[in-house]
């Protein structure tokens, strides 16, 4: 208890029957409104202390219900991530099935513009684990009349041969491997020279003289003699032609007309019949299935 000095006692006593006196005026004395003064005290005291407190509780609350909020929100964004990430795969399927069934629908097209000429059609399974080599595998083998050094095709034009064939698979040697090679003339001219692989995209074309006019856009079709591939399928157009000052021979760049690393499907030529449309038709054919290959 707080010690008051004498000389305060009056003082304080005073202090204290005065209020007291006040408290009971308080008590007894109504406002205009019919209130006791002590009641209107009271509110006017304790306002500030409740609008603190209520302003603080909203507060609390109103960060609350934001992180509660915020929560939701980032659960509902990953929630649309992960639909969207669907739907992408969804989408990549629907154009790859799209892009297939194009294919297919060249393909058939293509048989059925030639259907004198024995073709099987067949489906790249694999590739040559060998970065060296140019050569991929087929779902065709002996079984279904494969047989070593039989032509592969496209719609589009050479693809290869026929390097090695088991029961239901065969390998086949790509045109732009350094092991192989077309019997091919120029479609302008029908000036003769074998068109070889150089391990890249491109192919090249040789033994042309260097006084034949060639230019670029040029088409190159095989000429037959090499007994793997009839006459007059595409194979390339020219890229590149410049005469070689070291030799009395061109140094002609021949792009291939089939896209030779994407192939997914191919056919196989049984033989060597000749295809039955005319020399025009046979590349405007081929030009209108490339035209759908993405």
């Amino acid at each position: 208890m707080i010690a008051i000095p004498s000389r305060h006692r009056s003082l304080t006593l005073l202090a204290g029957v005065v209020a007291a006196q006040v408290l009971l005026l308080a008590i007894q004395i109504k406002s205009a409104s019919q209130v006791r003064m002590i009641r209107v005290w009271t509110v006017e005291l304790l306002s500030p202390i409740q609008r603190a407190s209520a302003w603080t509780i909203d507060g609390l609350k109103s960060g609350w219900n934001g992180y509660i909020n915020l929560h939701h929100a980032k659960k509902e964004n990953l929630e649309l991530h992960a639909e969207l990430d669907k739907l992408k795969l969804r989408n990549a399927d629907l154009e790859s099935r799209a892009a297939e069934a194009d294919r297919l629908a060249a393909l058939l097209n293509f048989r059925e513009v030639h259907s004198q000429t024995p073709m099987l059609p067949a489906r790249v399974i694999g590739a040559s684990p060998d970065a060296s080599s140019r050569m991929l595998n087929i779902n065709r083998g002996s079984r279904d009349g494969v047989r070593r050094d039989m032509g592969v095709i496209t719609p589009d034009g050479v693809v290869g041969k026929i390097l090695a064939v088991y029961p239901d698979t065969s390998q086949v040697l790509l045109l732009s491997d350094k092991e192989s090679g077309v019997g091919a003339i120029l479609a302008t001219t029908r000036t003769q020279g074998p068109v070889k692989g150089l391990g890249d995209p491109m192919l090249e074309m040789d033994y042309i003289s260097n006084d034949e006019k060639v230019s670029p856009g040029d088409r190159v079709l095989t000429s037959g003699l090499d007994h793997i591939f009839p006459k007059d399928l595409p194979v390339g157009t020219v890229a590149e032609a410049a005469p070689d000052r070291k030799s009395p021979f061109m140094r002609i760049l021949v792009r291939p007309a089939a896209n030779l690393d994407r192939l997914e499907e191919v056919l196989v030529l049984l033989s060597r019949q000749e295809f039955t449309i005319s020399d025009q038709a046979a590349p405007a054919a081929a030009g209108k299935a490339a035209g759908k290959q993405p």
